[in-house]
């Protein structure tokens, strides 16, 4: 986990320092919250806070959580991980597995607290794993569907073409990350939502 140290320890300095408000609904997970750099504008008027970390897997979303989450008292949770582990080739098992750990550590520390789990998108570079992709999604959403006080977000089924293919128009060169119509679909999506994810 020292690949990402830097990049955390910066996010825990700015939530010490209030630059990072505290009682906020706080963004947590990897690159694709933290490419998003429109965020509180774009969820306005809702209160949000981003601390995700570029590159994170859901593993690594569990290693820091005490670090950094419960540590911005936050009044909701919006989590999005789970292409990285996919795209490192981790087995299906272990990310149910990291997931179910992240669950715990949500109900350990924070078990009032509202959380959402934003589905794993289509990325175009990840074509050919999109079958595990929807695995894990559908893992989560059933797992989800067992609990109180928390929601399964489905941006997943929005972010393909009519003949059912990923949309590279949702997303940068890389087919990876996303643009800013990809982030508009989630914006919308989030929006639409709000009684459910914001407080």
């Amino acid at each position: 986990m020292q690949w990402y140290e830097a990049e955390v320890l910066q996010l825990e300095l700015r939530i010490k320092s209030g630059e990072i408000a505290k009682g906020a609904n706080v963004f947590y997970g990897s690159s694709s919250f933290t490419l998003w750099k429109s965020i509180k504008e774009d969820l306005a008027p809702h209160h949000v806070e981003n601390i995700a970390f570029g590159g994170s897997t859901i593993e690594a979303c569990v290693y820091f959580f005490e670090r950094l989450v419960p540590l911005c008292e936050p009044k909701s949770i919006i989590f999005y991980a789970g292409d990285n582990d996919i795209g490192n080739g981790a087995y299906h098992s272990d990310v149910m597995a990291h997931f179910e750990t992240l669950l715990a550590k949500r109900a350990k520390t924070l078990s009032g607290i509202k959380f959402t789990f934003i589905s794993i998108k289509p990325s175009p570079a990840r074509h050919n794993q999109l079958h595990r992709i929807r695995l894990l999604n559908s893992y989560v959403k059933a797992r989800l569907d067992e609990l109180d006080n928390v929601h399964y977000l489905d941006i997943h089924s929005l972010m393909y073409t009519p003949d059912g293919m990923p949309n590279h128009e949702l997303f940068q060169e890389d087919g990876l990350h996303m643009n800013k119509k990809g982030y508009t679909i989630w914006r919308n999506v989030l929006l639409s939502h709000a009684s459910k994810i914001f407080l």
